[in-house]
């Protein structure tokens, strides 16, 4: 037992040395989440570089057309004997020309597919290659292969042909040129090997008849830049949300998880210490679930110290009460025993009889006191009709006290017909509570005394009095009467007879039920005490 409290003790401060609860871990992985799917789908720009690549082939398809319609006009001679057609030195003057401000590649075919001009190839004057790009630093380029991580897992141009540039160029194109060669114009995206983009646009050179085919050549670097642009921003704004979003979890874990943990140790300490100097944390100004819980633990804590309260005044009570008629029957066992004449005897005897009675009675009264709690506790209620029971007790008084209207007193029951006097409860424990209080107001009322017992309809609650024409109760003990063992008895009533425990465990059984017993005196016209009168609230069934 010990080893097991504790290794429960050590896991409990393993836990409380944690960094991060399992609590905050889930918080944080679900808030992360939900941004990372929000961003995920925001990060798939696909119809964006979609629009991007169609007004990229408008364009690059209206710049053919320019070039085209340029080079029909300036580089076309007529050959004697064979007609119109392309000047191959004078078409690649004019293919550099145009080309030279614009980014594209432009390639001039003739009217058999051969290439006569390119802005691109051998012939073109010498450019001198640009110093190679500095270094980027350690950070820089982790960011650039983060990024080019997350932007090659999305969808991307898988379904796009693949153009290679190459000898094998012609053979690639061959649809185009011929529709080129044809008279059509086409514009077309692809994906190169590396995973990049490449435009084409081809159109026919026309004098009269097509004479040539011209073919433009562009990268989507413009294209790449504007899509990645556009999700580095995207990226930089997830990075500030994440930070936020991060504080925030952690900020609503450890509202949430501190208080929890705070009142988990504050129980723990309850459970394992001494005394009563440890105290739940008070939570409640927060008015939420955990300062509800705050409250609950808290009154649970009150309740158990007054449990344990009631349960060692019970025992020292028990005690005094059980020591009285011990002694009073050990005195009289060890006075018999030193005498021998049998009329001695038998007042002693008398007196042993008496004091076994009393202890039997006060046995079993304690027995029920303490198995009330338990027994409500584990029993499911049931729907109780309470004028139902008062005119039962109120008949079997009648039938057994038949025959001595003058000796004994006469209950009276004044009890509505067609109100609704059903509660929620345990008829058995009810049963006893009205039992109790009719015996009482009996035991105080004169032989030929009226006891009244009546119930009525009060609100939500159904009200019961008892009422007798007795010597009423004591000043200053309205309350004390349903203390434990309370003594206050008639004179005229053999010592003994009676535990002191009845309104005791009625009022425990009635606040069981939610609801209230209660005791005031009767009094006459002129002032004086002409009774009691207990009163006993319970809720109606719902």
């Amino acid at each position: 037992m010990v080893s097991a409290i504790a290794t429960r003790t050590l896991d409990c401060n393993q836990r409380q040395r944690r960094r991060l609860s399992p609590l905050t871990r889930r918080i944080l992985a679900l808030n992360v989440l939900a941004l990372a799917i929000l961003v995920g789908g925001v990060m798939y720009l696909g119809r964006y570089q979609d629009r991007l690549i169609q007004d990229e082939l408008e364009a690059l398809n209206t710049e053919a057309r320019i070039f085209g319609g340029a080079l029909g006009v300036g580089a076309v001679v007529d050959v004697p004997g064979a007609g119109l057609r392309l000047a191959p030195d004078l078409a690649r003057l004019m293919v550099r020309g145009l080309a030279e401000p614009t980014e594209t590649r432009t390639r001039l075919f003739d009217a058999a597919g051969t290439l006569i001009g390119d802005s691109q190839g051998p012939e073109a004057p010498g450019v001198a290659p640009l110093p190679p790009d500095p270094s980027p630093g350690w950070l820089v380029d982790r960011l650039g292969r983060f990024y080019d991580t997350i932007a090659h897992a999305f969808p991307s141009r898988d379904q796009l042909p693949v153009f290679r540039e190459s000898p094998l160029l012609q053979a690639n194109l061959a649809t185009d040129l011929q529709q080129a060669l044809a008279g059509e114009a086409s514009a077309i995206a692809w994906t190169t090997p590396e995973g990049g983009l490449t435009l084409t646009a081809a159109v026919p050179v026309k004098h009269d008849t097509v004479l040539g085919a011209l073919l433009l050549t562009q990268n989507g670097n413009r294209i790449e830049a504007a899509v990645q642009s556009v999700r580095l921003d995207i990226l930089h704004v997830f990075a500030v949300t994440l930070t936020v979003t991060v504080a925030l979890s952690l900020y609503l874990a450890s509202s949430i998880v501190r208080p929890i943990r705070l009142l988990a140790q504050a129980a723990d300490q309850v459970r394992r210490g001494h005394g009563r100097h440890q105290e739940i944390p008070d939570f409640t100004n927060r008015h939420d679930e955990i300062g509800e819980l705050s409250l609950a633990l808290r009154e649970m804590t009150s309740a158990l110290w007054a449990r344990m309260d009631a349960i060692e005044h019970f025992a020292a009570d028990v005690s005094h009460e059980l020591k009285n008629p011990l002694s009073s029957l050990r005195s009289a066992v060890e006075t018999a025993a030193r005498i021998h004449d049998i009329e001695r005897q038998r007042p002693l005897m008398a007196i042993i009889e008496d004091d076994v009675r009393r202890l039997d009675r006060l046995i079993s009264d304690i027995s029920h006191a303490s198995r009330i709690d338990a027994e409500l506790s584990r029993a499911e209620t049931e729907a109780v009709d309470v004028g139902a029971i008062l005119r039962m007790l109120a008949d079997i008084h009648t039938a057994t006290t038949a025959g001595e209207a003058d000796q004994a007193p006469r209950l009276e029951a004044r009890l509505p017909t067609g109100v609704d006097l059903t509660v929620r409860g345990f008829e058995g424990r009810l049963v006893q509570v009205f039992q109790n209080l009719i015996a009482n107001a009996l035991s105080f009322s004169a032989p030929g005394g009226v006891v009244t017992l009546a119930a009525r309809r009060d609100g939500q609650a159904v009200e019961i009095t008892v009422t007798d024409h007795g010597p009423g109760i004591p000043e200053g003990k309205l309350e004390a009467i349903f203390d434990r063992f309370y003594s206050e008895r008639p004179p005229t009533e053999k010592f003994g007879t009676h535990s002191g425990l009845g309104l005791s465990i009625s009022k425990q059984i009635v606040e069981a039920h939610h609801g209230t017993i209660v005791a005031r005196n009767r009094l006459a016209p002129d002032g004086s005490i002409a009774g009691a009168v207990f009163t006993v609230r319970l809720p109606l069934r719902a």
